[in-house]
């Protein structure tokens, strides 16, 4: 467990669209460190993060991969103080980044357990809604850019929550008792759902 917020183990999840199978997303979190990888259904490109826990369940190191065939992007960001700072590498090159952290030092690495992550963050804070800047990863450049989102419980029910990432999307997001997302749907038709629990 890390800090009592969310379950330790391992979980698959499958991300569709209508009935298509878009991606499967592998993910543990075990000993204050989270892993997962995305993997579309069709083709060969992945995406890979690693993040290193606090004792409080925050991000304080992340380490971020995209490869599409022979192409390979790699990217690390620590954080401190008020910001997230990294650098990028790919080919030949190499950029030094530097995001400014919200409140909260929210970290988002676009898999569905930093979603997770955050819920919980603002459930133990007895929070039924919440606004704040996060730092969110892009997948595909693995950028860092800090973009203010919010979250909110839907009506009396501790377990479904509205997640607004920017103006115009949303998603739907179930949990169980313990955090762990179970489902997520968005606006744009996408479908993500827990198929293999906690082992």
């Amino acid at each position: 467990m890390t800090a009592m917020l969310l379950p330790e183990g391992e979980f698959r999840y499958e991300i569709r669209r209508g009935t298509e199978l878009i991606a499967i997303e592998d993910e543990s979190l075990a000993a204050n460190r989270i892993r997962g990888a995305r993997h579309p259904a069709a083709g060969s490109n992945s995406f890979e993060v690693e993040a290193d826990l606090d004792d409080i369940g925050l991000i304080k190191r992340v380490v971020v991969r995209y490869q599409r065939g022979p192409f390979v992007r790699d990217a690390t960001y620590e954080s401190a103080d008020d910001f997230l700072r990294g650098n990028v590498s790919a080919m030949a090159g190499r950029n030094v980044l530097t995001s400014k952290l919200g409140r909260y030092r929210e970290i988002d690495a676009d898999l569905i357990i930093f979603r997770a992550l955050t819920i919980a963050h603002i459930r133990a804070r007895g929070q039924s809604q919440w606004t704040g800047r996060v730092a969110a990863i892009n997948p595909n450049t693995l950028v860092a850019a800090t973009y203010k989102q919010s979250c909110r419980q839907l009506g009396d029910n501790p377990l479904i929550w509205i997640y607004e990432q920017r103006m115009g999307d949303r998603e739907e997001i179930e949990i169980d008792e313990a955090g762990l997302v179970l489902r997520r749907r968005d606006n744009r038709g996408f479908d993500t759902v827990l198929i293999s629990p906690p082992r």
